[in-house]
């Protein structure tokens, strides 16, 4: 049977919904030992100048706290810790080496106790598609493969689906939804791995071909998972073609709001998200507040935008930047709001962290 909601009901749920997200939101998003991070919330003050250094304190916090108080690989924070914090030199030198360790520690975990059919279900495949990445990364800031990081792929490659993708839930988007999502991050991890393409069995190469069919051949399910493809062929070359690229940054640039900013709300209807698990969530969400712009998808289209080859000076980036430079929070975060409903709003790590990628893509790092 199929549940209508009314108008007046939808407004009903997101009231209670909202009121206990403010409930689980006056906890700290992150704390463990001496580090306690305040609740993000959208009321928090904007700060009157940019500051890479409160970004910075906020991101290596986090993820620290994260990993020491959950002791697993998030999609939401130390996975996009590793997946990005590597490529920022020095910035996150003091906690790097640390989150390699438990990544590699993970990995092992993984190689020791789970079987190969185990390693198909679930979380555990995009999880695993989220260690390789973040250990690529690292090893793609030093141009050399590590025999550790080369395991950790070989052991990804078994997680794999028939169909070459990479299972994952369905339920909390934008990360943990579609197996569309977790091929994305296998296919970066492959592709950054310093000479881990040359080197791979016959076995492990018919793989790998799966997953770029599985990709070139699957229809994105929204505008988002339009942009991961995107992401993805930044990194392997040939994967897509010219005119789906200069479709996508086109589709990007559209998306742009008023204000300069992107709004992920935009780049899927209710229902495409997470198999519809929060349509009438989001549906009541936009309804009262619209579709602001945000921290993540602000953050992610410049990304792709100059790593697609659109300069720095093109006006959509230009006002992307200002926003960004005028909409940081006191905490040094960037405000985004959970597509789930949920109080701790991890959703924006990733939303402070894509932004700080943009800055850097953008050469406005050192002026600040």
């Amino acid at each position: 049977m199929k549940l209508l909601l009314s108008s007046r009901s939808i407004f009903s749920l997101y009231t209670v919904l909202i009121l206990t997200a403010n409930t689980v939101a006056e906890r700290p998003q992150y704390e463990t030992g001496e580090i306690k991070i305040a609740a993000a919330t959208a009321e928090e003050p904007i700060r009157k100048t940019l500051s890479i250094s409160a970004a910075r304190d906020y991101l290596a916090k986090g993820s620290q706290a994260w990993t020491e108080e959950r002791k697993c690989v998030s999609c939401h924070t130390n996975g996009t810790f590793m997946q990005f914090a590597p490529s920022f030199g020095t910035l996150f030198s003091n906690q790097i080496e640390s989150h390699r360790e438990f990544f590699l520690s993970e990995s092992a975990y993984l190689k020791k106790t789970a079987t190969p059919p185990s390693l198909k279900e679930g979380l555990q495949p995009t999880q695993l598609a989220y260690i390789a990445n973040g250990l690529a990364t690292y090893d793609a800031a030093k141009n050399k493969l590590t025999v550790e990081t080369k395991e950790t792929l070989d052991l990804m490659l078994t997680a794999q689906s028939e169909d070459g993708s990479y299972n994952n839930l369905k339920c909390w988007p934008p990360f943990e939804s579609s197996s569309y999502h977790g091929a994305n991050i296998a296919a970066m991890a492959l592709a950054i791995a310093p000479n881990y393409l040359e080197q791979v069995t016959k076995e492990q190469q018919k793989q790998i071909d799966a997953l770029k069919r599985y990709l070139q051949t699957t229809r994105p399910p929204h505008d988002y998972a339009r942009m991961l493809l995107l992401w993805t062929a930044t990194k392997w070359k040939g994967l897509i073609n010219e005119q789906i690229q200069q479709d996508t940054i086109k589709m990007i640039i559209a998306h742009q709001q008023n204000d300069g900013g992107w709004s992920m709300r935009t780049f899927a209807a209710p229902e495409k998200w997470g198999n519809g698990v929060r349509k009438e969530l989001i549906s009541s969400e936009v309804q009262q507040e619209g579709t602001p712009s945000d921290g993540h998808q602000t953050g992610l289209a410049i990304m792709l935008l100059r790593e697609s080859g659109i300069p720095t000076d093109h006006p959509a980036v230009q006002r992307g930047i200002k926003w960004i430079k005028t909409n940081q929070r006191e905490s040094g975060r960037w405000w985004t709001r959970s597509l789930n409903g949920d109080g701790q709003q991890y959703i924006t790590y990733s939303g402070t962290f894509y932004p700080l990628r943009a800055l850097q893509l953008c050469d406005e790092l050192e002026s600040n």
